[in-house]
């Protein structure tokens, strides 16, 4: 199942990055053109596809090491730690001001 899931966040990130598929960043599609100006979008969609590389990487991982091991707990715990530790990642790095493009008047 994770690799289920690993497969889906690898679609999602190349969606994002490469298809310009911004529209799937909650929050950015419900911004008026002028205030989405505002944000460096293709920044962020490299930390979408990055953030979503890593968690399938995880998972991926994970999935191997349980079938190696034979323990299939191991694989759970792939999926659960890269969701804990990619989505707040994830949320922090995307709205860091690091992608809010300065205007000099």
């Amino acid at each position: 199942m994770s690799i289920v899931v690993a497969i889906i966040f690898i679609v999602l990130g190349i969606a994002i990055k490469y298809g310009k598929l911004y529209f799937l960043i909650a929050g950015y599609n419900t911004m008026s053109e002028k205030e989405q100006k505002k944000y460096d979008i293709e920044g962020i969609a490299t930390v979408f596809r990055n953030a979503m590389f890593g968690m399938a990487l995880i998972m991926m991982l994970g999935y191997v090491m349980s079938l190696w091991l034979d323990n299939p707990k191991i694989e759970t715990f792939a999926v659960f730690g890269a969701i804990a530790i990619g989505l707040p990642y994830l949320l922090i790095v995307s709205n860091s001001s690091k992608y809010k493009i300065k205007k000099d008047n």
